[in-house]
């Protein structure tokens, strides 16, 4: 369209890391399982501060900031995400079941449900489960979850990389689940 132009800086209103810690976030939490390369979990903290969500939980030998090879792709997003680490995934979903959210893995399984056809519960926070990139999520923590899901995919690959797959994901579960809370 002729008429459009990109937006400037002062146009998009972005937010200070203090602003972010403040503002209401919506009620889901990432959840990495082993993920190996630090590029993926830094653009993993930037897609979680484009969508507002509580924080990570970075699981198992998932690299942590502070590094340079993961704010290469964050961007200072790990200064406005809360994070924290956990040395079992498993420890971490059932510690956010026992909290009342509903945990899904992303996850190629026999009983996966397409992404497009998943609705979160209304109301219930969320945990998506992301796992290494040669071998998924761990199958102790596919057994404890509430259940899989799975992006289709069409094409010769199987696989999406595990950043792409987090934001396709998160995109999804943001637009249809509403719940916010105030820190």
């Amino acid at each position: 369209m002729a008429s459009d132009r990109k937006l400037t800086t002062d146009e998009l209103g972005r937010i200070t890391p203090n602003g972010y810690r403040a503002m209401s976030k919506r009620r889901i939490r990432v959840v990495l399982d082993d993920v190996r390369s630090r590029h993926n979990v830094g653009s993993i903290f930037r897609t979680a501060d484009a969508f507002g969500l509580e924080g990570l939980i970075l699981c198992g030998f998932t690299p942590c900031p502070p590094h340079r090879d993961i704010e290469k792709t964050a961007l200072g997003a790990t200064w406005s995400v809360p994070w924290e680490q956990r040395s079992s995934a498993a420890d971490a979903v059932l510690a956010l079941k026992q909290a009342g959210y509903a945990v899904w893995c992303v996850e190629q399984t026999l009983n996966a449900a397409p992404m497009h056809t998943w609705r979160p519960e209304n109301g219930r926070p969320l945990a998506l489960v992301f796992g290494n990139e040669l071998h998924g999520v761990s199958d102790q923590v596919i057994a404890i979850s509430d259940g899989a899901l799975v992006i289709p995919q069409h094409g010769t690959k199987h696989s999406l990389n595990v950043a792409v797959c987090a934001g396709v994901a998160l995109w999804h579960a943001t637009s249809l689940a509403g719940t916010t809370y105030q820190p």
